[in-house]
């Protein structure tokens, strides 16, 4: 397929690199032009575009940039196809995109953001920390393959992100409409805890959306003061091991 990847930071370099290698034609772009494109996420075939080229012409739309950012966006996403499946990577961190107040009276951030852009979104790779994406993936049917939950109300376009997960080394966890995806979000048990799909039901299931934004609040504040902001990579290992005593 052809697919347009806006946002070059851990995420998005990195489905760069996997989705180029699994055979799929790959556009990347970032918000300060091609030349400044890590090179690591074109080693497979990508090519580096300006934003507005990323998003004509393809069958598919990664949005890989923090959420607050999203809404002045729309106007550059209108130019993609009408077909074209939009999937998002984000997360809402009210410390980095500042105070979302119909996030926090309790709209879905997924929900949310359908309404800014104007179109229908799946949610997937917003639950698995950059260092696991990058390091983690295993061959399907590898013993303890990490699942990363897949949310959308098209159940095609749910398919197809489970899909391209898949191709990423992870196994693609239906994990329903966008009403629920909140159970995906940061401070749910599944978020960057690396579950495999015998877990991953469980932790969906168990989410308690009101507990939520405090320990999102907590997680955030515990890894920016160990590793640093958000340009740090952090140890998979370690970032694993403090999301699961937090939201476990």
């Amino acid at each position: 397929m052809k697919v347009g990847i806006v946002g070059a930071g851990n995420i998005g370099k990195t489905l760069s690199y996997k989705l180029s290698a699994a055979g799929h034609d790959v556009k990347i772009a970032n918000s300060r032009g091609p030349e400044t494109i890590d090179p690591e996420a074109l080693s497979t075939g990508a090519r580096a575009v300006e934003a507005a080229d990323a998003v004509r012409d393809v069958d598919v739309v990664i949005l890989s940039m923090p959420l607050n950012r999203m809404p002045a966006f729309a106007t550059v996403l209108s130019a993609a196809p009408a077909d074209a499946v939009v999937i998002d990577t984000s997360n809402y961190y009210p410390l980095r995109d500042g105070r979302i107040e119909a996030i926090d009276d309790g709209e879905v951030e997924s929900v949310w953001l359908t309404e800014q852009i104007g179109r229908p979104i799946v949610k997937a790779w917003n639950a698995i920390g950059s260092a696991s994406l990058a390091e983690k993936g295993a061959p399907a049917g590898t013993p303890g393959r990490i699942a990363i939950p897949v949310a959308a109300d098209d159940t095609d376009a749910r398919e197809l992100g489970m899909m391209l997960v898949d191709q990423t080394g992870f196994d693609g966890f239906d994990a329903g409409p966008l009403a629920e995806s909140w159970r995906q979000q940061p401070g749910a048990p599944c978020y960057c805890t690396d579950l495999t799909s015998e877990e991953m039901g469980k932790a969906l299931a168990t989410a308690e959306k009101d507990r939520l934004p405090k320990r999102r609040d907590i997680s955030i504040a515990a890894i920016a003061e160990r590793v640093g902001d958000g340009t740090t990579n952090p140890d998979s290992d370690y970032a694993v091991r403090l999301t699961r005593a937090i939201f476990m």
